[in-house]
C-alpha cells in the first residue's frame, strides 16, 4: 500500500507524490486531515478554510476517477495528525508515504516527527519539493549562502532555469490495484464513490474560528467554480489573454488585470510548473524579457520562491522576529483604536479605507493595496508590523505565511531586499495614481458616491459643505507628521 497525505497540494495533475506512488503499481490511497485548532493557531481565516474544504471534495471526484479513494479525517493537532498517520498506516499494511514539504517552522517539525514515528516501522517517508522550481537552497551563491537581495537572487535563478526548465509530470492514468487486496474498510471504499457525503462530511467538520472575516469562498468570487480544469483554464486564459499587458495595468485596482490565482497557489491546487510551463506556451521567449507582461509576472512568482527559500533556511522567521535585527525592538506606538480604525476601513484616508473594506467584504485584497495599507500602518500609525501580518492571515483568502510575512517586512523595512525605512508612502498621493477618478474608492466606500473626482481622495472638505450629515471619518493622522515621527524611530535604533 501506498499513502499520499495531501496537505498544501491539493490537485491531482502534475503532482509528484501521485505520480510517484502509482509508479509502484502497488494499491495508493489517499488522506487528508484537517488540523482546525493548528489552523486556528496559524491565524488561517475561515474563507481559506473554505476553499480548502471546497478544493478537498473536488479533489476527491479527481482521484475517485484514478480508482484511488480519499480517506478525509479531522484532529485538532499537527502532532495529533501524525499519530493518526501511524495508525492509519499500521491497520492498511502502508510500505510508503508521499506527502509535498511545507517550510515553515511548525510544519518541518511536524514531518520531522513524522519521519522519526515511520521509520522504525519499516514505513518510508518521500518528500517532494512540490510547491517550488528549486528547493531551499538551491539558488545560493558560490559559499553556499542564500542571497538575502533579490535581484542577484532572481539572476541567479534564472540562469539555473534556463539550463533545465523543468517540465509538468504527465497527466495520471488510474490504478488498476484491487483494493480488497488491502483490506479497506467500508468508510474508505465508500469515500470514492459518494461525493456528496464527502461534501457533507466536510461542512459538519467546520468549527467556529476566534477571529472575524468572511467564512465563504462566494464572497471572493460569487460565481465561484472550485474545479481543478477550471482553475487550469483560469490560468490559461490569464497566460493568453491578460498577462501582455500585466505589466501597465497591474497597480490599478479598479482593472481585472491581475491572475487572481494567489489562493490556488496557496493550497498548492497549482503548482509553479504548471504556472511557468503555461506561460512559457502562451508567450514563448518573452517570458525572459524583464519589461515585458510575462517577465513581470514571472518575477513575482520568484518573489514568492525567494521568500519560501528563506523561511526555510531560518526559523526565526516563523517565530515572528524581525529579519534585520537592530529593528527586533522599534518602539512601536500601537494605539488600540488606530488599529481598529485600519481593520474596519475607517482611518479617513480613502483608497487605505477602500481596500480594507475590500478584504474584509470578499477575503481578497489587490496587491498594490496590500503595500499602501502595510506602509500606512507602520509609518503613518506606528503599530508594529506584525499586528498586521496577523489581521491579514486571519482575513485573507490566499494567506501564505512566507509570501504575507515577507510582503510585511518589506513594508516595514525589516526583511530581505525591504524597502528602506524612508520609504513611505502618501496615501493620497497613492490614490491619486492608481484609482485617480476613485472608482475602486467608490466601490468600497459608498458613502463617497456623491464626491467629485477633484475632491475624492481627501473628502472632508467636501463633505462638511456639501453633506453634513456624512459617515465618513476625519483623517485620523496628519501623514506629513506621522512621516516625521516614524523616521525618528527607525533612527532611534
Amino acid at each position: 500500500m501506498q499513502l499520499i497525505w495531501f496537505r498544501n497540494d491539493l490537485r491531482s495533475f502534475d503532482h509528484a507524490g501521485l505520480t510517484h506512488a502509482l509508479a509502484t503499481q502497488e494499491p495508493v490511497v489517499a488522506v487528508f486531515i484537517a488540523t482546525q485548532v493548528q489552523w486556528q493557531r496559524h491565524d488561517m481565516a475561515e474563507v481559506k478554510r473554505d476553499l480548502i474544504f471546497t478544493r478537498v471534495a473536488d479533489l476527491s471526484k479527481q482521484l475517485a476517477k484514478l480508482n484511488i479513494p480519499l480517506l478525509i479525517e479531522a484532529v485538532d493537532t499537527y502532532t495529533d495528525s501524525v499519530g493518526l498517520i501511524t495508525k492509519l498506516c499500521q491497520k492498511y499494511g502502508v510500505k510508503q508515504v508521499h506527502m509535498c514539504v511545507d517550510y515553515e517552522l511548525n510544519e518541518q517539525k511536524r514531518d520531522e516527527y513524522c519521519t522519526r514515528s515511520l521509520n522504525p516501522l519499516g514505513i518510508k517517508v518521500a518528500s517532494y519539493h512540490d510547491s517550488v522550481i528549486f528547493p531551499p537552497g538551491h539558488v545560493a551563491k558560490n559559499d553556499g549562502a542564500l542571497y538575502k537581495v533579490f535581484t542577484p537572487y532572481k539572476k541567479q535563478w534564472l540562469k539555473q532555469f534556463k539550463q533545465a526548465i523543468p517540465g509538468c509530470y504527465p497527466k495520471p492514468k488510474a490504478q488498476t490495484a484491487s483494493f480488497s487486496q488491502a483490506e479497506l474498510n467500508t468508510q474508505l471504499e465508500q469515500s470514492q464513490h459518494e461525493p456528496q457525503k464527502i461534501e457533507d462530511k466536510l461542512n459538519q467538520l467546520k468549527i467556529p474560528f476566534s477571529y472575524p472575516g468572511v467564512s465563504s469562498v462566494k464572497s471572493w468570487q460569487a460565481e465561484f467554480v472550485g474545479s481543478e480544469e477550471a482553475i487550469l483554464n483560469a490560468l490559461r486564459r490569464f497566460c493568453k489573454e491578460v498577462v501582455e499587458d500585466y505589466q501597465r495595468n497591474r497597480d490599478f485596482p479598479l482593472l481585472d488585470s491581475t491572475s487572481k490565482l494567489s489562493a490556488y497557489f496557496a493550497i498548492g491546487s497549482l503548482s509553479p510548473r504548471q504556472a511557468i510551463n503555461r506561460l512559457l506556451a502562451e508567450q514563448g521567449d518573452s517570458l525572459f524579457e524583464p519589461d515585458s507582461g510575462a517577465g513581470v509576472w514571472l518575477s513575482e512568482l520568484i518573489w514568492r520562491e525567494f521568500y519560501r527559500h528563506h523561511v526555510a533556511d531560518d526559523p526565526r522567521i516563523s517565530q515572528g522576529f524581525a529579519v534585520k535585527k537592530e529593528y527586533q525592538t522599534l518602539r512601536w506606538r500601537n494605539n488600540k483604536a488606530d488599529f481598529a480604525a485600519w481593520c474596519e476601513g475607517r482611518t479617513g484616508f480613502p483608497i487605505v479605507d477602500a481596500a480594507m473594506r475590500q478584504l474584509n467584504q470578499t477575503g481578497w485584497m489587490h496587491n498594490r493595496l496590500r503595500m499602501i495599507t502595510a506602509s500606512f500602518l507602520v509609518k503613518d500609525l506606528q503599530i508594529d508590523w506584525r499586528w498586521g501580518e496577523q489581521y491579514f492571515m486571519r482575513t485573507l483568502i490566499d494567506g501564505d505565511y512566507a509570501a504575507n510575512n515577507g510582503g510585511w517586512q518589506w513594508s516595514a523595512s525589516t526583511g530581505h531586499d525591504a524597502a528602506p525605512y524612508f520609504r513611505i508612502f502618501n496615501p493620497t498621493t497613492q490614490g491619486e495614481r492608481f484609482d485617480k477618478k476613485g472608482g475602486f474608492i467608490r466601490r468600497f466606500c459608498p458613502e463617497l458616491g456623491e464626491v467629485p473626482d477633484k475632491n475624492i481622495h481627501q473628502p472632508q472638505a467636501y463633505l462638511k459643505v456639501f453633506n453634513a450629515n456624512s459617515s465618513y471619518p476625519d483623517a485620523i493622522v496628519d501623514h506629513k507628521s506621522a512621516r516625521e515621527i516614524t523616521l525618528k524611530m527607525y533612527k532611534a535604533e
